[in-house]
């Protein structure tokens, strides 16, 4: 069995948990103590690890490890607008083009993409997207104004996607010099026009990585799938028991599976009926099944953040679950059963997994 290694992002600082089988499990005490870490995960173009935090006194930064995650070192640079927007945070890291190891982008509240092409030493603005003809239609929500996925095609370097809460989906073509708004079928149910060219709250954004094409998007108002790279979007929410959720996360080989976590609503934000259950399609969100076995199904008022539910590589996948509440659930088996590892983390706000390969020598 494969190592699996999850980046466990918290209120106060980030947790590795590391198996060799799935079912016991090693947890670190807390790296980058005292920062809340929004987004963390492992390039798998270089290995190392990579993270984005916030402090309210010492700010926002990226940083990264070459060792595995035993130590961390912060970079001096950080991507920040260079005009009176700022930075409040950092939200996401993400890798470019599997050529260019040393690319990484990064997007950040106040809404902007950036660009690093060494390694993190410096930060460039994506100025297509930053300065978009329709930014007076982006507004902040209850989480801010942030962009909150990044995207590169693996098959197409020049193709990228980005979401914005809220201001939608956006496609580049042509390596992040044009952007276009691709928001078409997704409601925006906040707003006096329904279906805005721009303007929809996107809460999590995962194209998938065997299915050039296909996306999944969980929105503030409902779930969606697209087959066109976003050209249009199909709405997937009937069979779950709300419109409103997170986090979500798609099988890593079979493009008709995904996972979402329902919420109740943006006033309450906790999972439905007080029940935590994790809603599986097996069929690209034409049904969708509970899955909650071990899971808490009564005065669970908790809730999953968008970086808050992760799949593995194996097979079956393993799935991983953080919540507000700093508990951390695993499966083993695609979602079937779960086991709690941690009960009383702080605040999760993330949960990233992975598979690095054993290290020489090792008996993995």
């Amino acid at each position: 069995m494969a190592t699996t290694l999850l980046l466990v992002g918290t209120r106060r600082g980030l947790i590795l948990a590391h198996s060799g089988d799935r079912r016991t499990w090693t947890l670190s005490p807390p790296r980058l103590e005292g920062r809340e870490v929004f987004h963390a995960f492992r390039d798998e173009r270089t290995g190392h690890l990579w993270a984005a935090s916030s402090h309210r006194v010492w700010g926002s930064h990226v940083h990264r490890s070459t060792d595995g995650g035993a130590t961390w070192a912060t970079l001096e640079s950080a991507p920040a607008h260079a005009d009176g927007r700022g930075l409040e945070a950092v939200w996401r890291l993400a890798p470019g083009p599997r050529s260019r190891p040393d690319v990484l982008y990064a997007g950040i509240e106040p809404a902007g993409l950036f660009v690093t092409a060494d390694g993190g030493a410096s930060w460039s603005p994506v100025r297509g997207l930053n300065d978009h003809a329709s930014r007076d239609t982006w507004q902040p929500m209850g989480g801010g104004l942030a962009l909150t996925d990044i995207w590169v095609d693996p098959a197409d370097p020049g193709a990228l996607l980005a979401a914005i809460s809220a201001g939608g989906v956006y496609r580049s073509d042509d390596g992040g010099v044009t952007w276009a708004p691709k928001n078409v079928g997704v409601r925006a149910c906040f707003q006096p026009e329904r279906y805005p060219t721009s303007g929809q709250c996107v809460h999590k954004l995962v194209p998938h990585p065997a299915r050039p094409g296909r996306i999944y998007q969980q929105n503030h108002c409902g779930t969606y799938r697209s087959d066109d790279r976003g050209d249009s979007w199909t709405d997937i929410t009937a069979g779950l028991p709300s419109d409103y959720g997170y986090a979500l996360a798609v099988h890593p080989t079979d493009s008709d599976t995904a996972w979402v976590v329902p919420e109740t609503s943006s006033h309450m934000r906790t999972v439905v009926d007080g029940r935590l259950r994790v809603f599986v399609t097996r069929d690209a969100g034409t049904t969708w099944t509970s899955q909650e076995a071990g899971l808490p199904q009564e005065n669970a008022y908790v809730t999953v953040l968008r970086e808050g539910l992760a799949t593995d590589s194996l097979d079956p996948p393993g799935l991983y679950c953080g919540t507000s509440g700093g508990h951390l659930f695993a499966s083993a088996d695609g979602g079937a059963t779960w086991r709690l590892i941690a009960g009383f983390l702080p605040r999760i706000l993330c949960v990233g997994a992975c598979n690095p390969p054993a290290a020489p020598g090792s008996a993995e």
